[in-house]
């Protein structure tokens, strides 16, 4: 922020920003290209010490910075960055190059060097475009849209910071696998999904939940996960020895999960698999995964792990099977957390015969206690 003194010095000198302008709810504002060199130098962040309810912008997720930064650096020829938005507490002078028609809109915003920006949308962005400028200075040339509005006082911009994410919704994300062409992992679920016997046609490729009568039997997310989980760890010379270590893996579960089977051959619904079985479920797909890495990395032979796998075929994977209580499902409801996907795992190792390991002892352990 702009000290008093700071002010006096910079008097008479302004920024001039090309820049088209528009109006919404009646009111005046301006998008601009801005150097992403110049973004740290003006729109300045420094409200942690104040309360919330003196902020307009929520405390800075430090947290995030790192990843956001790497996004850029590794991405340098197809990143994308949405437009910052920021209230100006100054006056703003716009100079259209024309005084009627179309060139109204078009021309050079004027804003005083003392004035203050704040940004009301996209300072982890800021953050992370810093960042990113301490490793690679050359990306200063580029450049990044910003929407300029006027400060009309905190209340307005506690109001626009409320108004543009209170209809943020995050995508599901099955649909960020489908679209992501730089995650390795993202690609070979896709893969699956398109391409594998087992999993073509069955697969939800945008919704991380499947409705009641959907003809789906598994979702784009919980392959993703599943097979992330199977292949963490493996070291593979190729992304084409991972696609066929994940068909192999899948198709031998396959074989000991005989419902499966009967939906592609018709003999029964997606929807009556799902409703009564726990084995087409994310949970049941992620531990299926998670026990799949154990046995490959223990294995000292290509597919020795394999035949390890029959104890599968013997479990009881219905719903109403009360083993499944307390780790898949709780209250009658499966669920997803670490703690369930672990004890989920935890009751495929011991049908296998498998130890578990010092984690999957202590929530083993509590999950025992709280039976008693």
């Amino acid at each position: 922020m702009s000290s008093p003194s700071a002010s006096g010095t910079t008097a008479g000198f302004e920024y001039v920003f090309p820049a088209i302008r528009g109006v919404q709810a009646q009111r005046e504002f301006y998008v601009s290209m801005c150097p992403l060199r110049l973004i740290p130098k003006i729109f300045l962040f420094d409200e942690e010490e104040l309360a919330p309810e003196v902020r307009a912008q929520r405390v800075l997720n430090k947290g995030r910075i790192p990843a956001l930064a790497s996004y850029i650096i590794d991405n340098p020829t197809d990143y994308v960055f949405s437009a910052l938005t920021a209230s100006v507490d100054g006056e703003m002078r716009f100079a259209g190059i024309a005084d009627e028609g179309p060139g109204m809109r078009i021309g050079q915003l004027h804003i005083p060097m003392a004035a203050r920006f704040l940004i009301n949308d996209g300072q982890h962005r800021r953050a992370a475009i810093e960042a990113a400028l301490s490793e690679n200075p050359e990306l200063g040339d580029e450049t990044i849209a910003v929407v300029f509005f006027h400060d009309a006082g905190l209340a307005r911009s506690q109001q626009m910071f409320a108004d543009l994410n209170r209809h943020a919704v995050r995508p599901a994300r099955s649909i960020g696998v489908l679209y992501d062409h730089r995650d390795e992992r993202a690609n070979l679920a896709r893969l699956l999904a398109l391409k594998s016997p087992i999993f073509r046609n069955f697969v939800e490729m945008e919704s991380s939940t499947l409705s009641a009568r959907s003809r789906k039997l598994f979702t784009l997310s919980a392959l993703y996960y599943a097979t992330d989980a199977l292949l963490r760890g493996i070291e593979l010379k190729a992304v084409s020895e991972a696609a066929e270590l994940a068909d192999q893996y899948w198709t031998a579960i396959d074989s000991l999960i005989p419902e499966w089977g009967l939906v592609r051959r018709r003999k029964m619904t997606a929807a009556d698999v799902r409703r009564q079985y726990l084995h087409s479920h994310g949970i049941a797909l992620h531990a299926l995964g998670r026990l799949g890495n154990t046995l490959v990395l223990q294995s000292t032979e290509s597919k020795s792990w394999k035949p390890r796998l029959e104890p599968l075929s013997k479990i009881d994977w219905a719903r109403s099977n009360l083993d499944w209580e307390g780790r898949a499902i709780v209250g009658g409801r499966v669920v997803k957390n670490h703690s369930n996907v672990v004890l989920t795992v935890n009751y495929l190792r011991q049908k296998l015969g498998m130890e578990l390991g010092p984690e999957e002892a202590d929530i083993e352990a509590t999950h025992v206690r709280g039976e008693r």
